[in-house]
């Protein structure tokens, strides 16, 4: 944001300067060349009415020597012509004699008025000696082009100078402006993260920048102190309900047990049918407070290695694969490092695959593989089970959403909230041949 800013602030600058200042400076520009211009020519009729009391006039030439010396004195060269075009008089310099200078003679005879000429850095003009249309004479001054050229650069200097301080000014004002714009959104960004990432206790500062952003702060700190009273809340209805459910069913357990060992004939069956019960709704408990959990989770992501999970978890489920005859197997991947949370992808290959070695009959097989696609990691659980309708796929993330589930139904549903939860996908497919394809999606854990 500071960059676009000050980018977009210094082009409008430099716009505004150059549709101010290159006008300003040509206009001067001109000017300049006009009062040069009419200086000359003020110079050139102050010669040309001394040359005309000689020649028309017939008085002695010393007034136009005089005029022709200031002239000389004032680094410009002149020369008087008489209606025939012959040379009477010159300063010491001859820049005013030559061609060009027989050509502004010939126009001014000829009743024209003649052209500003410039010859080897100088510029001449004529001026006639009497009578525009009948002339006594004619007066070619020629000045040097220097002065005005030197103050016509020092002026597009100045101009540039003034562009120049004015951009650096623009420049200067416009990184100010970004930075005590973007500066408390960076806090603010900052903070959102850190939220996210499970400081729940974080709070942005709200003293700098804009109005708006000192409300966007302020409102952020109300959304983050009232989301922290409220997972407070749900953790400590959690820690409740684990405390005051899981102690009554361990002591109802134990109390059966006790009963069951000196039980005979219908009432021990009667007795074995009511822990079965207990062991069941022990386990829906867990389950539930799995997913729970799994749902408040605000994971801090860290670097986890796919393939030495994936190893890890069918090297602790072959075991319970081999007892019911069922082939674990992990295909090799290529090494691959994801963004979640510490321990997440461990729970959810443990939910998975618990699933599909329950799902498949003996004999058949689990199969776990990994690779890279389009910036994210992919894992894959196949089996060769019976698999799921269409409507039971469309709600097996769900609690409870499976209908035809064996066990608590809620392994999906512990497996999508922590994929999610992590910023994360998960699919179902169907695997061909016949069984069930579970596709994650993970993001890459990016490489330093």
């Amino acid at each position: 944001m500071t960059r676009r800013i000050t980018w977009t602030l210094l082009v409008l600058t430099s716009v505004l300067l150059v549709l101010a200042v290159v006008p300003l400076a040509v206009s001067m520009t001109v000017g300049e060349r006009v009062a040069f211009r009419d200086s000359q020519r003020a110079a050139t009729r102050a010669v040309a009415a001394a040359a005309e009391e000689h020649l028309s006039d017939r008085k002695p030439a010393t007034a136009m020597h005089q005029e022709l010396a200031a002239a000389a004195r004032s680094g410009d060269c002149a020369a008087v012509y008489d209606a025939s075009g012959r040379l009477v008089a010159s300063t010491p310099c001859t820049a005013a004699q030559g061609q060009e200078a027989q050509e502004l003679v010939e126009e001014v005879v000829s009743g024209h008025e003649p052209e500003l000429l410039e010859n080897e850095g100088r510029l001449l003009t004529a001026e006639p000696a009497g009578e525009i249309r009948g002339p006594s004479g004619v007066v070619v001054l020629a000045r040097s082009a220097a002065p005005l050229n030197a103050r016509i650069a020092t002026l597009w200097g100045w101009s540039a100078a003034i562009g120049a301080v004015g951009l650096a000014a623009s420049v200067m004002l416009s990184l100010r402006l970004a930075r005590w714009v973007s500066r408390p959104l960076s806090r603010l960004d900052v903070s959102a993260q850190r939220l996210g990432e499970g400081a729940l206790d974080e709070r942005a500062e709200v003293g700098g920048g804009p109005p708006e952003v000192r409300r966007l702060a302020a409102t952020f700190n109300t959304m983050a102190a009232r989301l922290e009273t409220l997972v407070h809340g749900h953790r400590a209805v959690l820690a409740d309900v684990s405390h005051q459910l899981r102690t009554p069913l361990a002591a109802l357990r134990l109390r059966l047990d006790v009963m069951a060992a000196g039980a005979e004939g219908d009432i021990s069956a009667e007795l074995a049918s009511a822990q079965e019960e207990i062991v069941r709704l022990s386990r829906l408990v867990d389950g539930l407070l799995a997913v729970a959990r799994a749902e408040q989770a605000t994971p801090r992501p860290v670097a986890v290695r796919v393939d030495e999970a994936v190893a890890e978890r069918v090297a602790a489920w072959s075991p319970v694969a081999e007892e019911r005859g069922v082939r674990l197997i992990a295909s090799e991947g290529t090494a691959l490092s994801v963004a979640l949370g510490a321990g997440h992808l461990e729970q959810v290959l443990d939910n998975l695959i618990a699933n599909a070695v329950e799902a498949v009959a003996e004999g058949g097989s689990v199969t776990l593989d990994h690779r890279a696609a389009g910036g994210l990691a992919r894992l894959r659980v196949r089996d060769d089970g019976p698999g799921m309708s269409a409507g039971a796929k469309a709600v097996a993330f769900r609690r409870f959403g499976n209908p035809e589930a064996r066990g608590t139904g809620l392994g999906l549903a512990i497996v999508h909230r922590l994929i999610t939860a992590n910023g994360g996908t998960a699919r179902l497919e169907d695997t061909p041949g016949g069984g069930l394809t579970v596709v994650l999606e993970l993001p890459l854990w990016p490489q330093g």
